[in-house]
């Protein structure tokens, strides 16, 4: 069975400096119609710098649609306009940690919530890391902090860290470093 929905119509509800909110009207599968409401982000990622101790650098940041600061992993939005996955992971680690890796390895990518949102977060594991100055976006305040890597998985597995790519890219890490040693 083909499970395609075809989009019909689609309007523009809102256009911000980083989504874009859809309602689309889409013919399901069935032949009938349903509507979409759709949030529209340029893709992201994410950055688990490991230092050669084994420790990991972490950003602590307020999010304002949870209410609260969270831990998670180096990361963000793509900038308008093309630019290279990698490009922007070194970017986003440099401006958040102030660190610069010697070696990025690919993890994969996740969606974020493809229920309603078309966010796709690329995931990286940076080794070999040199330490600068941090420069954040000017409305950017966060706190550097550090965690051995297996702290960081036990409190992913403990759900203390619920952020969803900090989990899926820890995990991912693990798996992927246990396969090197072996």
């Amino acid at each position: 069975m083909d499970l395609t929905e075809k989009t019909l119509t689609s309007d523009t509800l809102f256009e911000g400096r980083i989504v874009t909110l859809q309602r689309d009207t889409v013919e399901l599968p069935n032949g009938h119609t349903s509507v979409r409401e759709v949030c529209r982000h340029p893709q992201g990622v994410c950055v688990l710098p490991l230092r050669a101790d084994g420790t990991v650098s972490l950003v602590r940041q307020y999010r304002y649609p949870m209410g609260r600061t969270l831990l998670e992993l180096p990361a963000g939005k793509l900038d308008m306009g093309p630019e290279e996955l990698e490009a922007a992971a070194r970017r986003e680690l440099g401006e958040e940690t102030g660190l610069e890796a010697g070696e990025m390895i690919y993890l994969g990518k996740i969606y974020a919530s493809p229920g309603f949102c078309d966010e796709v977060l690329h995931m990286y594991l940076a080794r070999d890391l040199r330490q600068s100055a941090a420069h954040p976006d000017e409305d950017e305040f966060l706190d550097v902090e550090y965690m051995s890597l297996d702290e960081l998985t036990d409190k992913v597995m403990a759900d203390e860290i619920s952020d969803a790519k900090t989990v899926a890219a820890v995990l991912k890490t693990r798996l992927f470093l246990e396969r090197e040693r072996h």
